[in-house]
């Protein structure tokens, strides 16, 4: 798979993950945390080995340690989101996650005591600017909820920088399919045990958003995310998931009638920006100048 393929295939996993803002809205009032996760997960995990279970059995001791690893991130990751949610709304939910683009090189840099890229760099500040205009609105105030989405964005950061350490040394469809299935236990287990409050959902809308959360977001954009992450780097990986608040900013417009503002769409745009900056390949562009500019001088004259 080449580098231009896996960006392309994390962008699609971004637009799905966008989706996920407004199925979780829509179960905020009435489906617990735990409950959420562990459906959705639990689902997804089912069907991906079903479809895959000639590929992802036998199942090797380092996959079945890094899957409970990425799975307890994974855990982390929507308990505070669905917790955040109940009292921010879906796309400033969606900016405040994003965070994770600003996040992702910083611990990275830390790792590897080395400053990113000018590139990465620049796309960093374009990005920043551009959320803190979309975080910023009338209505945005540094509340629980908001303070919950960043936690969840914190260890949304550290799955995408695990994940790429992970899967140079595991398969990733393993990882992927294993790590939902860690993740529904997790959560299942912290409901009846810490909770208290793992219990079935009544409505049929609920049922409809679960089975988008498993089969979009978890089932699809949780194993194709390693998969594609194998061929790119974690930097761009996170610049493309900065994606997801613009496609859940668009999904709220249209399906919970979220208006964003001028200010907004804005920020949005400058988003965008950053993660072209971020994906511009410097190298390819250097060598494509010097091999035009050799055979401009091998037409001149002697």
């Amino acid at each position: 798979m080449t580098q231009k393929k896996a960006n392309l295939i994390l962008a699609t996993v971004s637009m799905g993950w966008g989706t996920s803002y407004i199925f979780m809205k829509l179960l905020a009032d009435t489906v617990s945390p735990m409950t959420m996760v562990s459906l959705r997960f639990g689902i997804a995990f089912i069907v991906m080995a079903l479809l895959f279970s000639k590929r992802i059995f036998p199942i090797d001791r380092k996959t079945l340690k890094y899957s409970m690893i990425t799975g307890l991130l994974l855990l982390g990751i929507f308990m505070f989101l669905s917790i955040g949610m109940k009292s921010t709304t879906a796309s400033t939910a969606g900016f405040l996650t994003s965070t994770t683009v600003i996040l992702v090189p910083v611990l990275q840099a830390i790792i590897n005591r080395k400053w990113p890229s000018t590139k990465i760099t620049l796309g960093v500040i374009i990005v920043s600017i551009g959320l803190s205009l979309l975080s910023l609105g009338d209505d945005f105030a540094l509340s629980a909820g908001a303070l919950y989405c960043l936690a969840g964005a914190l260890f949304y950061a550290v799955h995408i920088i695990v994940t790429n350490r992970f899967i140079k040394v595991a398969d990733p469809l393993k990882l992927g399919v294993y790590q939902l299935g860690f993740a529904a236990i997790y959560a299942a287990i912290s409901g009846i045990f810490l909770f208290d409050n793992l219990t079935l959902p009544q409505a049929g809308m609920d049922w409809l958003a679960i089975l988008g959360l498993a089969l979009i977001c978890s089932a699809y954009g949780f194993v194709m995310q390693p998969i594609a992450q194998k061929h790119t780097t974690p930097e761009m990986t996170g610049f493309l998931f900065a994606l997801e608040p613009i496609f859940a900013a668009v999904f709220a417009f249209v399906f919970l009638q979220e208006n964003i503002g001028l200010q907004g769409y804005v920020g949005a745009l400058l988003v965008l920006c950053g993660v072209l900056t971020a994906s511009i390949n410097t190298d390819k562009i250097g060598k494509a100048k010097r091999k035009q500019q050799v055979e401009l001088k091998t037409k001149q004259p002697v």
